[in-house]
């Protein structure tokens, strides 16, 4: 009982999907962020981060509830066809949402330096333990 025509129809989603190429390469003379001040709302705005999606949006937008000066986070990808995030910040006056993007960025790339750092020792000890066998 199998089903043929399931083919026909991934073929005609592959001429719709972009070329991988198009998710992660910038366009020659785009910006990789662009950032607009909220007009209504006291310290807020929006940031445009280009080629990405939600494996870096979700990272940061949780990043920044840490941060106790950050009154409003949220991301989200406009649409599947733009290979954007959008994401709207609102801090306390006492900041910017520039600043505490930037120091979020910055505890996130520590973070994940310090998980990288315990995932290769324990790779390390794995190996000697087995010898010469892979562990990842």
């Amino acid at each position: 009982h199998h089903i043929r025509h399931h083919h026909t129809r991934g073929s005609a989603l592959k001429m719709n999907a972009p070329d991988r190429f198009e998710l992660f390469v910038l366009p020659e003379g785009a910006k990789k962020v662009s950032y607009s001040k909220d007009t209504n709302i006291p310290n807020a705005g929006t940031f445009i981060i280009e080629r990405e999606d939600h494996t870096l949006g979700n990272p940061i937008r949780m990043q920044l509830h840490k941060d106790p000066d950050v009154l409003f986070a949220g991301y989200k990808v406009p649409h599947p066809l733009e290979h954007c995030i959008h994401i709207k910040i609102q801090t306390r006056p006492t900041t910017n949402p520039v600043d505490v993007l930037k120091h979020s960025v910055d505890e996130l790339i520590s973070e994940l330096s310090t998980v990288e750092r315990s995932v290769k020792s324990e790779q390390e000890r794995m190996e000697s333990i087995q010898g010469s066998g892979s562990y990842l």
